[in-house]
């Protein structure tokens, strides 16, 4: 009898155990996040640093946002006096390292704002990266003239 309620009473402790192995990491983080509010319809650009606290390299795959109807990662690339941006699937946040999106670099294109944006304000972006994990943050609209932060 006595071995049974042993048994019994360890039951929570796995339990617990198994949602610890399964719950995110918690070893990715956003900071200064800010958006470049542009006239008219021109797209916006969303720059911030990515931390990433593990000893394994991850990528951020994707940005997930209510307030435009796209959001998508990019990269200005530069050949001699050109330059172009390019949509890429993802960017490597380096293990024990940061990625910085910063204008001129990656940046995420936000386009088709569902309302005005206003300098001074924030909107919640919400970062996706490849183990999974999500972390939102808050990103403070900037002047068109800001080139950084």
């Amino acid at each position: 009898m006595n071995q049974t309620l042993r048994a019994l009473a360890t039951i929570p402790l796995c339990m617990v155990s198994l949602a610890a192995l399964a719950a995110p990491s918690g070893s990715l983080m956003v900071s200064d996040c800010w958006i470049r509010s542009m006239p008219g319809d021109l797209p916006s650009g969303g720059y911030f640093s990515a931390m990433n606290m593990s000893n394994t390299p991850v990528d951020l795959t994707g940005v997930e946002t209510d307030a435009f109807g796209m959001a998508m990662l990019h990269q200005t690339q530069s050949n001699g006096s050109m330059s172009k941006m390019v949509m890429v699937d993802k960017a490597t946040v380096p293990a024990n390292g940061t990625l910085t999106f910063s204008p001129g670099s990656y940046h995420v294109m936000l386009e088709k704002p569902k309302k005005p944006l206003k300098i001074g304000t924030s909107i919640p972006l919400t970062f996706v990266f490849s183990d999974g994990e999500k972390v939102t943050a808050q990103c403070v609209v900037k002047s068109p003239g800001t080139m950084a932060q």
